[in-house]
């Protein structure tokens, strides 16, 4: 009786050491992939649409994140000490929006060293070490612009034919600065697509056209020698808010002298300079009635602009596209598929559609 005891002692023994191996190995796969999400900030309307469409990728392909975002975007080193924190905890992947590519770059060799993907999102991490960044989530800002340039042109598109030597038109494109690359993409797509647009669908040549202002903003096949289109890339002396108001009061008083047919602002921050040189927009109508406007991004001012029709209508970016492509560029990259940058689009919105289902939520404050 005692030797079939001690046996079945040891047939239970060997029988629980060979389920340790399959316990563990379930517990494993019980355990979700750990995707890291570190953005510019949290509390802004913008990421927290941002942040649903994270969560909505995770949902999606199973996988736990993490979102988290600095309390203002000057507040650098805190974002370095929370993908600090992510990273101590073993993430998959990460999607990075870095404030300041220099202060993460010792953090990218690491991720680069080990094999963790590292996916930007938003305006990503420019001029990242090659390699360390394997595909980008963000609005082809480019593009963007050039939607705008489309929906100013059908407006004015009449005006711009019938210019002449004698009596030319001008077309005003104000920028925060010639620096950062988003804000050079959007000038220059505005720009290239208005150019495009006049020269197929009118009978002005590019002899017609001249582009003038901010060198950054210039190119070297840009037209500079016409006199019937006059494109004036304005950026004001610097990102202030005085400044900004101050540039577009400088265009605002050359309206009827200059025959300005339209104003794009590619940001909120020129957005706001035009808005206190109006009334908040209210002189727009009162005072250059015919004068096209059209924004970038939105914000309660803007909104109420476009709302009130002083804008023709604004460019909104897509948020929620920005987070839920950051997190599946993520989770694929981590699964070994083969990643690639995506324009995650942009939409214009006027008083006709702005409450629409599809673009009221990407309109943040």
């Amino acid at each position: 009786m005692k030797a079939i005891n001690k046996t079945l002692i040891v047939l239970l023994a060997l029988v629980m050491l060979a389920s340790i191996p399959l316990f563990a190995q379930a517990q494993q796969e019980a355990k979700k992939p750990y995707i890291a999400v570190v953005s510019k900030g949290e509390q802004h309307d913008f990421w927290q649409q941002v942040k649903k469409g994270a969560n909505a990728a995770a949902a999606k392909y199973a996988v736990d994140i993490t979102f988290e975002g600095p309390p203002s975007e000057s507040d650098v080193q805190i974002q370095v000490e929370m993908l600090n924190n992510a990273m101590a905890k073993n993430p998959v992947a990460i999607a990075l929006a870095a404030l300041n590519t220099s202060s993460v770059l010792d953090q990218l060799q690491q991720t680069k060293s080990k094999g963790i993907p590292v996916i930007g999102f938003d305006s990503g991490v420019p001029e990242a070490p090659a390699g360390s960044i394997w595909a980008n989530a963000s609005t082809n800002n480019y593009n963007a612009a050039g939607l705008a340039a489309e929906k100013m042109f059908a407006v004015i598109k009449g005006k711009i034919a019938a210019a002449t030597d004698a009596k030319p038109v001008k077309i005003v494109v104000l920028n925060q600065d010639a620096a950062g690359e988003s804000l050079l993409s959007r000038g220059k797509g505005f720009r290239d697509t208005m150019i495009k647009l006049i020269t197929t669908n009118t009978t002005l040549t590019k002899a017609d056209i001249r582009v003038i202002g901010n060198p950054g903003y210039i190119a070297a096949d840009s037209p500079t020698t016409g006199k019937k289109v006059i494109i004036e890339m304005i950026v004001p002396a610097s990102a202030a808010m005085t400044d900004a108001s101050a540039a577009a009061n400088a265009v605002l008083n050359k309206v009827v002298s200059d025959n300005v047919l339209g104003i794009f602002c590619s940001n909120e921050a020129t957005v706001k300079g035009l808005l206190a040189a109006t009334n908040d927009g209210a002189t727009l109508a009162s005072n250059f009635k015919g004068l096209v406007v059209i924004g970038y991004d939105a914000g309660a001012a803007q909104k109420n602009a476009v709302r009130k029709e002083y804008f023709l209508g604004s460019i909104t970016q897509d948020p929620y596209m920005i987070g839920y492509l950051a997190v599946e560029l993520a989770y694929k990259a981590y699964k070994g598929e083969k990643v690639a940058d995506v324009d995650t689009g942009a939409k214009f919105y006027d008083k006709t559609n702005m409450d629409n289902e599809d673009i009221k939520g990407l309109l943040y404050d």
